[in-house]
Formats: C-alpha cells, sequence, structure tokens
C-alpha cells in the first residue's frame, strides 16, 4: 500500500513539474547585448503577444503579433542565439556597420500550419518576422501587429508632399482629422526614449503589400498590417521594426533597418558611385550674366556638363521634356536637343549622365526600357509616377541593376527601407516635398520634421542647394514657386541642407552661374565625398525647431545645422575630434544682416583653428543655417 502511494506520488510530482515547466516556457525573453531592451513573448488567449521593455520600464506593453490572426497559436519550442559581426555597405552614412544581436526564434503551430517567429534585438532597435510554411499557392496571409502604447505618447509621420503631420496624442487619436492614412516610418515620442515604428526588407518578401499603420478606436491601440498572396511554400514576412534612442536625431542614423535587409545582390557592385548631380528642371528660364538663358536644348546641357567637369561634380541629371513622345519601344527627342552630341560631350569631359523617364508620357515598354538606357550610355535613371506598387518597383530595382543603372525614384515612391544594402543602385527617392512649384510644405520648419522622419526610412531626394533665392522668389524661373517671395532660407542653410539629408545622389538644382558667383560658399558642397562617409552623427536636434548633423571621411569632418524661422543659436561641441590634434576649420555663415524671408543670400566666409573640446557658438538667422568642414592643419591645403 505504501510503494503504491509512493509511486502515484511520484507520478503527481511529475505531472505538475511537467506542467509547471510547460507553463513556464510560455513566457519567453530576449534582451539586446547591453541589456537595456528586453522583448517578451508569450501565449495570451489564442495569439502570441509581445511587450518591450527600456531600463526595466515597459515602452509597448502587451501587444498581438500574428501571421495568421484568425487561426489558434500555440508556442511548440524555443531556441536562442547571439550574432557579433560587422559589414561594409557599398556607400551609405558609415564604412563599417556592427551586426550585434541576440535572437529568439519561437516554432509555433497554427492548427494544421507551422510557423516560426523570429524575434531579434539590438542596443537600439528590434525586429520581428515570420516564416510560414503550408499555405497554398495563392491564398492570402497577413502580417498583424499591435502597438500598445501609452495613451499620452505623440506621433508623426510622413504626409507625401504636404508638412509631416503630428504631435498627435494617442489618447486623442479618435477625433483626429489628420488619421485619413498613417505612413511609415511613425516617430513615437515618449517621456523618454523615443521610438520609430516601420518595416524593412520588404524586398525579400514577394507577395507582401506595403505596410498599412492605423489606429483601432475600439481597442484604443495602434496596428499594421501587410497582406500577401502566398505564391512560394514558404512564407516570408517583411520584418516589423521598431527602434529606440534617447536622442530623436539618432533615429535617423539608426542602423537596424540596413541590418535586417538583405545583403549585396549585385555580384560586382564595382560600377555603383554615389556622388553629386547637377539638375536642369529648375534652371529653365534662368537668364545668365552673358545674356543666355537656359532651356531644354543642346547648348544648355553642354554648360551644365561644363561646371561639372570643371567643379568634379559626377553627373549631371536630365529631367522631363527631353523628348516629346514615348511609343513602344521608340523616344522620339526634342526637336532642340542634339543628345547623342550631349553624351559624347559628357564623355569626352568625364561626367555621367542620368535621364528622366516618366511613365505618364508612353510607355516604352519596362522589359526594354533600362537595357536601352544602357546602350545610350546613361550612367542612371530617374523614374518620375510609378505609383504605389510593390511589384512593379521591385521589378524596377532588379532590372535597372540588371543594365548597371543607378535608379532615382521620383513621385510618390514606395519607402522599402534598407534596399540600399540588398540593391545599393537604389541610389535615392523622393519620399519628402522636393519640389519649389508649391511652398505650402518647404518651411524650414517642415525640412526639419523632414529631416528627423521622412529620413528614418532611407536616403532622400529632396534637391536642396538653391543659391539665387532672390531671383528664385521673384518669379524669374519657368518652374519656380506658385507663389512670390514664398521660399524661406538662407543660402547657407541650403549648403547646410545637402549635408544634413542623408542621399546616395546629392541632387543640387541652381544654375552654374550661381554657384561660381558664391564660389567660396559652394566649396562646402563642392568638397563633401557624397555617400563616401565614414561616420555620421545628429549632434543635437529638436523636432520643427533646429538639427545639426556631423559627417566623417578620414580625418575631415563637415558640420551642417540649420533653424526655424526664429533663428538661434546652437553651441556645437567638437567632442568628436580626435585629442591631441589641431585642425584648420572653414567657416559657413548667416551674417547679422542675413534673414531667410528679406536677406536671403548674405553670407561670409572665414578661417580658424580648432581642436578637441572647442565649443562652437553656430550663430543661425531666421530660416537660416550654419556650416564647418573641418580638418587637420597639415592637410589644411590639400
Amino acid at each position: 500500500m505504501y510503494k503504491m502511494i509512493s509511486i502515484e506520488l511520484r507520478l503527481i510530482l511529475f505531472f505538475s513539474l511537467l506542467f509547471n515547466t510547460a507553463k513556464a516556457q510560455s513566457n519567453f525573453r530576449v534582451n539586446s547585448p547591453d541589456g537595456n531592451l528586453e522583448v517578451q513573448l508569450s501565449e495570451v488567449g489564442e495569439a502570441v503577444n509581445y511587450q518591450v521593455f527600456w531600463k526595466g520600464e515597459a515602452i509597448i506593453n502587451s501587444s498581438e503579433i500574428s501571421i495568421l490572426p484568425n487561426r489558434t497559436a500555440k508556442v511548440e519550442g524555443s531556441a536562442v542565439s547571439t550574432k557579433n559581426e560587422s559589414w561594409a555597405p557599398i556607400w551609405g552614412q558609415f564604412s563599417e556597420i556592427s551586426d550585434h544581436y541576440n535572437e529568439l526564434i519561437l516554432e509555433i503551430s497554427l492548427e494544421d500550419l507551422s510557423a516560426k517567429l523570429i524575434t531579434r534585438v539590438y542596443d537600439h532597435g528590434l525586429g520581428f518576422r515570420y516564416e510560414l510554411m503550408g499555405l497554398g499557392a495563392g491564398q492570402e496571409a497577413t502580417l498583424y501587429c499591435e502597438y500598445k502604447l501609452d495613451g499620452n505618447n505623440s506621433l508623426y509621420f510622413p504626409a507625401g508632399e504636404n508638412p509631416p503631420v503630428g504631435p498627435l496624442v494617442i489618447k486623442d487619436l479618435g477625433s483626429a482629422k489628420e488619421l485619413d492614412k498613417i505612413h511609415m516610418p511613425l516617430v513615437v515620442e515618449t517621456n523618454n526614449p523615443y521610438l520609430s515604428i516601420l518595416e524593412s526588407d520588404l524586398f525579400s518578401a514577394p507577395g507582401f503589400e506595403l505596410i498599412s499603420l492605423s489606429y483601432d478606436e475600439n481597442k484604443g491601440i495602434l496596428v499594421s498590417s501587410n497582406t500577401a498572396q502566398v505564391t512560394a511554400e514558404k512564407l516570408i514576412t517583411p520584418w516589423r521594426v521598431i527602434l529606440v534612442n534617447e536622442q530623436i536625431g539618432d533615429l535617423v542614423t539608426n542602423t537596424v533597418p540596413l541590418n535586417l535587409a538583405a545583403p549585396n545582390q549585385i555580384e560586382d557592385p564595382s560600377w555603383i558611385k554615389p556622388g553629386k548631380t547637377l539638375w536642369d528642371w529648375r534652371v529653365h528660364g534662368y537668364t545668365a550674366p552673358d545674356g543666355f538663358t537656359y532651356g531644354i536644348d543642346t547648348e544648355s546641357y553642354l554648360r551644365f556638363i561644363d561646371f561639372a567637369a570643371e567643379m568634379d561634380i559626377e553627373y549631371f541629371l536630365i529631367d522631363d521634356s527631353w523628348y516629346k513622345e514615348v511609343t513602344s519601344g521608340k523616344f522620339e527627342l526634342s526637336d532642340k536637343l542634339d543628345l547623342q552630341k550631349v553624351i559624347a560631350y559628357a564623355a569626352e569631359k568625364d561626367v555621367e549622365l542620368m535621364l528622366y523617364y516618366d511613365i505618364r508620357h508612353g510607355e516604352f515598354g519596362d522589359e526594354k526600357l533600362f537595357e536601352y538606357y544602357q546602350s545610350l550610355g546613361m550612367k542612371g535613371i530617374k523614374y518620375g509616377f510609378m505609383g504605389e506598387d510593390v511589384p512593379f518597383t521591385r521589378d524596377a530595382i532588379t532590372r535597372s541593376a540588371a543594365s548597371h543603372l543607378l535608379i532615382d525614384f521620383h513621385d510618390r515612391p514606395l519607402p522599402f527601407t534598407g534596399i540600399e544594402r540588398t540593391y545599393a543602385n537604389a541610389i535615392t527617392k523622393e519620399y519628402c516635398h522636393a519640389q519649389q512649384d508649391s511652398r505650402k510644405a518647404f518651411t524650414p520648419e517642415t525640412f526639419i520634421k523632414m529631416a528627423l522622419i521622412n529620413a528614418i526610412q532611407g536616403p532622400l531626394d529632396m534637391n536642396n542647394g538653391n543659391f539665387d533665392l532672390t531671383g528664385i522668389n521673384s518669379g524669374d524661373r519657368e518652374k519656380g514657386p506658385r507663389i512670390t517671395d514664398s521660399y524661406v532660407s538662407t543660402v547657407v542653410s541650403e549648403a547646410a541642407r545637402t549635408l544634413i539629408i542623408h542621399s546616395g545622389l546629392v541632387c543640387i538644382p541652381d544654375a552654374p552661374e550661381e554657384y561660381l558667383e558664391k564660389a567660396d560658399l559652394f566649396e562646402f558642397i563642392q568638397k563633401q565625398p557624397v555617400g563616401k562617409w565614414d561616420e555620421s552623427r545628429v549632434l543635437q536636434a529638436k523636432m520643427g525647431e533646429y538639427i545639426s548633423t556631423a559627417r566623417r571621411q578620414g580625418d575631415n569632418w563637415f558640420v551642417g545645422s540649420v533653424h526655424d524661422q526664429q533663428g538661434g543659436t546652437l553651441e556645437i561641441k567638437l567632442d568628436f575630434l580626435q585629442p591631441g590634434k589641431e585642425y584648420q576649420v572653414t567657416y559657413y555663415e548667416d551674417t547679422d544682416e542675413t534673414h531667410g524671408k528679406t536677406n536671403p543670400e548674405a553670407y561670409r566666409v572665414r578661417s580658424g583653428k580648432v581642436k578637441n573640446g572647442d565649443i562652437i557658438q553656430a550663430k543661425m538667422a531666421p530660416g537660416g543655417g550654419h556650416c564647418m568642414w573641418i580638418r587637420p592643419v597639415k592637410l589644411a591645403n590639400n
């Protein structure tokens, strides 16, 4: 009798221990390498939920993360691993990127299907991705993710060519008129830290649409979803990404989205070269001091090429209307343009050409378009009005790469975050307000907001660097502002903006003669090694008020700062310089008389010496800016 009770007791204890162990294993944790960021995953009801903690405090409360939200999800197993490597981008804000994370993989049963939920946690961000097996071709799958944030948090997000939306307080979202559609990247302002919600590696997830962000008023939470038509036996979702930084400017240089993107897919990317480009579109109608008026014609383009060669500017971009009509396999050229002469002249001067294409004007045929551009000797294509079409965009990137063409997406492109790692020929995109046609959006305040919001998703084609601000504001250009005197900026601010906005192709929009007239200021733009940076930092920033950015190549530092229409002074600490070295600095500054509305072209250039620990008082006019080019004294004359 005693033995029977003993055996029964052992069995009860065994199954009780088994049950408690299984119950304990329904909760899983994975931390960042430095321990500050923690993600907890658990079964809640019939779903898998996650929570995010920053330094022990919850920043996202229990929220669902699902691949098939209508199926019961059960965790069947788990595995944890660590990776600590680094890789070198083909071009970008850094010459080397650390890929250091802890990873948790959950094996999940979804009734008759199986899935993996992969969670990667970095020091300043995390990513979720599902892999799903067994869903038949043609069926739909939805990546669904909730974000249960504090109701007092504020949100900001892009709005196309309009000023970014925000701040919107979450608890007031039910009555917010601006909530028509929430675009990524979403910036969340908490007491501490700042968050950004976006996705990465959409390119590697065939069948999925772009992320859709919305507010569920009934639940009082933000949600995101991507829907896919299944095209393969194994379904891979884009990464759902959450960035975490204590300083808002660090979101812009956060490398988590790049680390989550697929590695380079181009076998020999040596032909991909970032740089600066002149651009003809905004110069049409400008009359130079010698009486020449720029237009869409051969002579205008030869003048651009001469200036590019003289100033070591890598590219010249020919925009719309170089052709009159497009039919299948044929461009009918403008009568005033001898394109072959322009191509030959550019080759003689060692200037690369890029050419615009607008699908609204007729379809040449994308299967032949990129090959044709390559046959002309073009180094890139600016693609306009392609629409928000994921497969179309993916095909354009791969087809242009096959023809060794850089591609600049214009006019409401998709934010393929991380694509510049996977296909580095995707050099830039206009995911912002980059036009002079309508000044409703492009105030100094809006520029700063876009630099802190839109730029998180990747390189931007914003067309900064206008020097003839008085002429542009007077309506002298054929394609200038619709409202005269509506362009608020200073020439120094324009120069600073070319550095602040990261891009693989910095497109400067003004006439060569205007840059020659202010050659000492143009030096700041000319000397920048665009896209070849070793290090990038946002030194300080405040939404809509100011931003100061520093970028380094070798021992050379370039610093650009801008201010809102109130103007002001920023203290820039030079603690990023190497101790024990003396540096030569060239300052490009607003003057006491400069004003973004009334006197935008007043500036001064001066030189000095600086060292580690110095503090620069960067005084900026209303709508103004401040620039520095800093290099070791021994290299100052190079």
